[in-house]
């Protein structure tokens, strides 16, 4: 699979993931209400800045990013939200695709890296970082301590 392509599957799946993180922004309830509403407005700002940017190192090597949700929700590699998660199951299923998007831009780095373009690989070990230090809090949050 080429890096273009690579690339458009993270583009879809941070584009899924802003609309998830409204989607729990929006409907979240209970007593962390207050917690998880704050935390999910950071985390869709940011998913904001990650698919702008994603997207336009594609642009900037000559190709489209996936544009249209149909297109998104066909290449991406986490799902919608279900609509029906109470406030664990939805930061559970955040730190979920925190980890399958972490690990896809893992494979999309190492082939930057072979491909000689530390432009990309720059953008992407930011990107991992940053999914690094979510995943840890969230899983904080939860009380969950999982060994890396």
């Amino acid at each position: 699979m080429t890096i273009e392509k690579q690339l458009n599957e993270l583009v879809a799946s941070w584009s899924i993931l802003y609309t998830k993180l409204h989607n729990y922004h929006w409907y979240v309830s209970g007593p962390t209400f207050f917690t998880l509403h704050a935390k999910f407005e950071e985390l869709y700002t940011e998913a904001a800045l990650h698919l702008d940017e994603l997207a336009e190192r594609i642009l900037s090597r000559g190709e489209k990013p996936v544009a249209t949700l149909k297109e998104q929700l066909k290449v991406s590699l986490v799902d919608e939200a279900k609509g029906t998660e109470n406030a664990s199951q939805m930061v559970q299923q955040i730190v979920k695709d925190f980890t399958t998007v972490k690990e896809a831009s893992k494979q999309v780095m190492d082939a930057a890296s072979e491909e000689g373009d530390d432009r990309t690989e720059d953008l992407l070990n930011g990107i991992i970082q940053s999914l690094e230090k979510h995943a840890w809090m969230l899983n904080a949050f939860l009380g969950d301590n999982p060994k890396e």
